[in-house]
């Protein structure tokens, strides 16, 4: 199992709009207004967008950076147990909800197996790393559990490798 994909420094911030300030791991600045966070707490998880090393990808609202499975080919996870301990799902409580360059239209949700809801993204069923920072993308082009994590575009493909 991988104890921490990467290695690299190398970081990511999500942008509140307008220009984007330089990407460091601790800056909070570079986190969504407030009123986001609020809005996106009450009513399901916010899903935006950040320039990385693999240019433009998804985020959380918190700055964790966001992953597909190319392994899933449905919106139906096949990521559990082990594999969904090294690579949590997305979950939502309500409708997730899109921000700056992130697709309302690609944004969607299923059901796990536990009841929980996890949101997708053009078909895809999301994840995050659990030993990636905030504000960080190490584990783009990763193989495990039988398959590529890929960090992945406002589009909903897999950001280049």
């Amino acid at each position: 199992m991988l104890a921490g994909c990467g290695g690299d420094e190398t970081t990511a911030a999500p942008r509140s709009g307008g220009a984007s300030s330089p990407a460091t791991s601790s800056s909070p600045s570079t986190q969504p207004t407030p009123s986001e966070s609020v809005t996106a707490a009450a009513d399901g998880t916010l899903v935006t967008t950040a320039e990385s090393q693999f240019g433009e990808v998804l985020f959380d609202d918190t700055g964790q950076a966001i992953y597909l499975f190319d392994k899933e080919q449905t919106i139906s996870p096949e990521c559990y147990d082990e594999c969904a301990d090294a690579w949590p799902p997305v979950l939502t409580d309500g409708a997730p909800i899109p921000a700056l360059a992130a697709r309302a239209d690609e944004l969607g949700t299923t059901t796990r197996t536990d009841g929980t809801t996890q949101v997708t993204y053009a078909g895809h069923p999301l994840y995050y790393y659990a030993h990636e920072g905030k504000n960080q993308v190490l584990c783009h082009d990763v193989r495990e559990f039988g398959g590529l994590w890929l960090a992945v575009t406002p589009s909903g493909d897999a950001a280049a490798q």
